[in-house]
């Protein structure tokens, strides 16, 4: 019994939190003033240089976060560890460059030391802080403020609502460079090539689908069971019906088959495949991803199929299974 109790505690526990949650960042949408936020976007459009962000503890961890997000979309942008840029790493920021500083007080000792030398520099700076009358917000070029109620943390000490707010900061700051500067999914692509993100936008139809004498075909007026040992031969749960100069008719499957033998029987097997087979198949064309092509084996969940033909302007180049592409590691 008092194990239940426990449990609905619990879950009253997480609702609450929950609510609170949500509070918090309705809070920081509802007042978060966007003409600050379209200046400092529009500065960082006008970098000629790097984008350097720095912060100390979890605002550190969180400018690392933003670098990276910046850094995938061919964006300039570097995390700076404000104890090593004062021990040497400075040497990195020139009179081009911008330089974010993340703290929730706006006032980390070790930032505010920061920003004499990042000065000397010749750097731009601007202070992303929840605290208007901070001093590192008037130590900077621009300040932008990051509106926080209160932290999820019911002693309102430990970051929780004021580290999601600065990295929805830089979310949206990234996303508006990346739209600002044009970055197609092409050049995502070039930035992300490895891991799943990588492979679904750069692994294409033609990089994993079968081609030459791999491919089970057929002309539409092979009898079917003529036809069933390069069915069953080829591994493919289908065969691809082409003319004499392979241009595609029409797709028999093993599903096919079995419906062709529970309605006629064995009398299935004297007739053409043409008779048989689906002549509008969903079809691939080599230069799409396997991830749309893959995408398009599971439109519909009625007709769920494994395989495509592979055409490029009518003809068969190759055939594409769920299988091969689930094996690439798209999946």
């Amino acid at each position: 019994m008092s194990r239940l109790l426990a449990l609905e505690k619990s879950d009253d526990l997480i609702d609450t939190l929950f609510v609170q949650s949500q509070a918090h960042l309705g809070y920081f949408f509802e007042h978060l003033d966007l003409d600050e936020l379209r200046a400092c976007i529009n500065r960082l459009l006008a970098c000629q240089g790097t984008i350097f962000l720095t912060g100390v503890g979890k605002s550190g961890i969180i400018s690392q976060k933003i670098a990276m997000t910046m850094s995938c979309y061919g964006i300039r942008a570097l995390s700076l560890c404000p104890t090593n840029a004062l021990h040497g790493d400075i040497g990195l920021v020139s009179d081009k460059d911008i330089v974010l500083l993340l703290s929730k007080s706006g006032e980390t000792e070790e930032l505010l030391h920061l920003c004499p030398a990042l000065r000397n520099k010749g750097a731009s700076l601007i202070a992303v802080v929840s605290s208007r009358n901070s001093r590192l917000a008037k130590a900077c070029d621009q300040s932008i403020f990051l509106p926080v109620a209160k932290e999820l943390c019911p002693f309102d000490l430990a970051p929780t609502t004021s580290t999601i707010v600065q990295l929805l900061f830089g979310d949206l700051v990234s996303i508006a460079l990346m739209r600002h500067k044009n970055v197609g999914v092409d050049d995502f692509a070039g930035n992300h090539p490895a891991g799943r993100i990588g492979r679904r936008i750069t692994l294409r139809v033609r990089d994993v689908m079968l081609q030459g004498d791999k491919i089970p075909l057929c002309s539409p007026e092979a009898i079917l069971v003529d036809i069933l040992v390069e069915l069953s031969d080829k591994r493919c749960g289908c065969i691809l019906a082409v003319d004499s100069d392979k241009r595609l008719l029409g797709i028999f499957t093993d599903g096919d088959l079995r419906r062709a033998l529970q309605k006629s029987g064995s009398e299935a097997l004297a007739l053409p495949v043409g008779d048989l087979m689906t002549k509008s198949p969903r079809l691939a064309h080599p230069e799409m991803f396997a991830y749309d092509a893959m995408c398009l084996m599971e439109s519909d969940q009625k007709r769920a199929i494994t395989s495509l033909p592979v055409v490029d302007n009518g003809f068969v180049v190759g055939l594409i299974k769920l299988h091969d592409i689930v094996q690439s590691g798209l999946c």
